[in-house]
């Protein structure tokens, strides 16, 4: 689960320094070389062995800020190289979107269990007595665990009366629900990116900072200063992330002092996803045409269905999810502007790639990279002009954000429409519970159902691209849908939703 820490603050003067660069530079080449002595100006490394060390992670945090790949280890590559193919106005990067970078990767043991300074050499020496292969030993008065013999089990752990024996797991490798996350020949975590559904827990995990993503902030920029009718889709888990007195006005002034024409809530596009879903489940499940409905706005949940259950695939959700129906609703209104979506979500940056849906979302962002956007410009939130916001959204789709929103949301649509429908709900929250699921929803366990899931534990308010913890912006969630006009949508939406599904 994402915490704020030295490495997200890297993160963040990384997205700060390459958006100035953006929005000022010049010299772009020149402007970027210099980005990693900015990060780490001093002589004496702060946080590695050598500030050469410290200098090379921040050089490859920059490219991966600007839609690069990383650099090959063996061979000698300028910080700049291909940047040319970036300096665009167009959403850029290329694949795989989650990378380690190797000089960061600190080579975490994996699944290994060692005695602490905590053994007491008791006399009961019940780890030596539990361990089923004989690997634990006394050694000057004190247990050691041989590593040839070890077979994880655990037993001695668990037999140790004062906790001295740790387990240590990669928590890069604990975090992935997916189990993409494995070792090179040196040691260092290497992605499998046949299995990656790109959630982005791996690299909240890490406290090394050694995996990232990558960003589009500087084609967005480009894009910004180009001219372009720049227009801000942003996700309802951004109430909150900004300070408590950040309102969606004052969020609306600053966007607009970064370049954007005009700012519209995704939670109008829950909207439309709720309404049609109800009515999928009512006419298509509970009627016993389909055994069970998977939720589809989710897209590590979308994926990981795609890639480990592909003979459950054809049960997720046709609709449109929340961000892609707002992006072809501002597309009906105004047919030449740029949609930017701005969300909590990595794996969202894929799923705008998609051939479907690359025509009408033009760039993703996260709040983390808007962060740097507003560093950038030198913006004080909290000061800015509390413009007119016209949200239309209804509690229901702005519900989303939190684990469990949108099966409620969905819900009360049906409650609705349906009056004395019977709703069976499951949900899954982080990608194990998701597997869990999905393997019991195979088995036939979850007929008649609408199973929700979500990648991030929590939900979207719990994205690796939010600021704040998971427990406050659900809060602010919450405050936000109770004090929603209407509660759910209303009906004449659907004329909207059919609309938008036709498309192309």
């Amino acid at each position: 689960m994402k915490q704020q820490s030295v490495v997200t603050d890297l993160r963040r003067k990384v997205f700060t320094e390459v958006a100035r660069v953006a929005y000022e530079s010049e010299n772009v080449s020149s402007d970027l070389e210099e980005i990693p002595y900015l990060i780490t100006p001093d002589e004496v490394p702060k946080y590695r062995e050598s500030i050469f060390r410290e200098r090379q992670i921040a050089s490859e945090r920059v490219r991966l800020a600007m839609g690069l790949s990383l650099r090959p280890a063996n061979k000698p590559v300028h910080i700049t190289a291909g940047v040319s193919k970036t300096t665009i106005a167009d959403k850029y990067y290329e694949p795989p979107l989650m990378q380690v970078i190797p000089s960061a990767c600190d080579k975490c043991p994996d699944n290994e269990y060692y005695v602490s300074d905590q053994c007491r050499g008791c006399v009961a020496r019940s780890c030596e007595k539990n361990c089923p292969k004989g690997a634990v030993s006394i050694i000057d008065g004190k247990s050691h665990i041989d590593q040839s013999k070890c077979i994880k089990c655990g037993r001695c752990k668990a037999a140790c009366p004062y906790d001295a024996i740790a387990h240590h797991v990669r928590p890069c490798a604990s975090a992935c629900g997916v189990n993409a996350i494995s070792s090179d020949e040196y040691g260092r975590a290497h992605i499998d990116n046949e299995k990656c559904v790109a959630c982005g827990q791996c690299m909240s995990a890490c406290p090394f900072g050694a995996i990232a993503d990558k960003s589009q902030i500087f084609q967005l920029i480009q894009a910004i200063k180009k001219g372009d009718d720049v227009v801000a889709a942003v996700a309802p888990a951004i109430i909150g992330q900004f300070g408590p007195k950040v309102t969606p006005g004052k969020m609306k002034s600053a966007l607009l002092a970064l370049g954007f024409k005009d700012v519209y809530e995704v939670a109008v596009g829950a909207d439309v996803g709720c309404i049609a879903e109800a009515h999928h489940y009512v006419n298509e499940v509970t009627t016993g045409k389909l055994p069970f409905l998977f939720t589809s706005c989710c897209p590590a949940w979308a994926v990981l269905i795609k890639k480990q259950f592909p003979d459950l695939a054809s049960e997720v959700s046709q609709e449109l999810t929340p961000m892609v129906a707002t992006a072809r609703s501002i597309k009906v209104k105004h047919p030449d502007a740029r949609v930017v979506f701005i969300g909590p979500c990595a794996a969202k940056k894929l799923e705008a790639s998609r051939t479907t849906v690359r025509s009408h979302v033009d760039f993703v962002i996260t709040f983390e990279e808007l962060a740097g956007m507003f560093d950038a410009k030198n913006l004080k939130l909290e000061e800015l002009e509390e413009l007119p916001v016209n949200f239309e959204a209804t509690g229901a789709g702005r519900g989303y954000a939190c684990a469990g929103g949108v099966s409620e949301a969905i819900t009360k649509c049906i409650n609705e429409y349906y009056p004395g429908t019977e709703v069976k709900i499951a949900h899954a929250e982080g990608l194990a519970d998701c597997r869990k699921a999905l393997t019991l929803a195979k088995a036939g366990k979850y007929n008649g159902y609408m199973i929700e899931g979500m990648g991030c534990p929590g939900g979207c308010v719990a994205g690796v691209g939010t600021i704040i913890p998971p427990e406050r912006a659900k809060v602010a969630v919450d405050m936000m849908v109770k004090s929603s006009t209407e509660a759910i949508p209303p009906r004449d939406l659907e004329d909207l939703a059919e609309q938008l599904t036709k498309m192309k």
